[in-house]
């Protein structure tokens, strides 16, 4: 049995719902009352692949305020991919997912020289305030050079599962 370890990191800013898809994704939960996250949390999600194969998913769930980005390099170091996610009812946190996109190019790098594979998640689809037009996020992504994007709604478990896939 081959395991095959991870490290995925969940960027955005603060409120976006990051703890809150983590512990979704990992956990089938999440919890009630808003507790910002100091620096980082780490999650492990066990996903079996194949008869003989496990994929280790190492969610290393980053605090969003401004007062912690000094540390990112550190947290950045080793990881495979990053999910970039903002609020969906939130012009502010859209704008600043290309303030985190560069700082994860800037600060990381695959071995072999590329930068991480990154998508883009908007949370809180369930809500009906949508100030960013999809051809906006669809633009973003391509200038920025994201896989993709998708939506959920960690809130109604919409979308969880699939995005990490």
């Amino acid at each position: 049995m081959s395991e095959i370890l991870f490290k995925v990191l969940i960027v955005g800013d603060a409120t976006v719902g990051k703890t809150s898809f983590v512990q979704r994704y990992v956990h089938g939960n999440t919890r009630r009352e808003y507790k910002p996250t100091i620096g980082v949390d780490f999650a492990l999600k066990v996903i079996p692949w194949a008869q003989d194969a496990t994929v280790r998913l190492q969610l290393w769930d980053i605090a969003g305020q401004e007062r912690f980005t000094s540390m990112t390099r550190v947290y950045y170091k080793g990881a495979a991919a990053c999910v970039i996610m903002f609020d969906l009812t939130s012009q502010q946190t859209f704008n600043s997912t290309i303030k985190w996109k560069n700082d994860l190019d800037s600060k990381c790098k695959l071995p072999n020289g590329k930068p991480i594979p990154c998508i883009l998640v908007g949370n809180k689809s369930d809500l009906s305030a949508r100030p960013v037009p999809k051809e906006t996020i669809d633009k973003l992504c391509r200038d920025h050079s994201f896989l993709g994007w998708t939506e959920m709604s960690v809130k109604e478990e919409v979308n969880v599962s699939e995005t990490m896939e």
